[in-house]
């Protein structure tokens, strides 16, 4: 049984994830987001536990990984402290397992794109993780899309992102999530671009 935190649990991608890992695995999961009541209709599960906190409280999200396998961040805002928080508190838990959902373009990977600065956050949050000794898998997903659909493609780091103007399935990423998640040394070390394929 793998034990998953996922921080920004409230988020699209998230919430697709939680529901996968919950229907398709027997993960245990621990949702930690700002304002637990927004995922209240989980409360009653028991492989569920809800923890309300900033990722920035560095306490408090040391505490939320406490005796788990696998950090899975699906965030925004300040991306770069964010990454630097989640870095020293997974080394505080003793947790070395972490997925990062970044964004396609920080290595200026996109044929015919330069995304300039306003893919700074992401870099910035990309390469800490890189430097971090952790075994960490960064996804770069294309524009998203709703659609219930599993349909993608992945590149590594230093591969020109494929099909770029096409939009992928948050039900996409989530299942590469969750395969990275619960099957051991899957890319592990990477930092896979997310594109569809259909």
């Amino acid at each position: 049984m793998t034990k998953v935190v996922i921080l920004g649990a409230n988020g699209q991608i998230a919430r697709v994830a939680t529901d996968l890992f919950l229907k398709d695995t027997d993960a245990e999961l621990t949702l930690y987001l700002r304002k637990a009541r927004r995922l209240r209709g989980l409360d009653g599960n028991a492989r569920v536990r809800l923890v309300e906190g900033d990722v920035l409280d560095e306490a408090r999200v040391t505490g939320a990984m406490a005796g788990q396998q696998v950090v899975y961040a699906n965030l925004s805002g300040p991306m770069e402290r964010q990454a630097q928080t989640i870095v020293r508190a997974m080394k505080a838990a003793g947790v070395r397992r972490l997925i990062f959902v970044s964004s396609m373009g920080i290595y200026d990977e996109v044929p015919g794109e330069r995304y300039g600065s306003v893919l700074d956050p992401y870099r910035k949050a990309a390469a800490i993780i890189e430097a971090s000794e952790l075994d960490y898998t960064l996804l770069r997903p294309a524009w998203l899309n709703d659609r219930n659909s599993i349909a993608y493609g992945t590149t590594r780091k230093g591969e020109a992102f494929v099909n770029a103007n096409a939009t992928v399935s948050r039900r996409s990423v989530a299942d590469l999530v969750i395969r990275t998640a619960t099957t051991p040394g899957l890319n592990s070390c990477e930092s896979l671009g997310v594109h569809a394929t259909a």
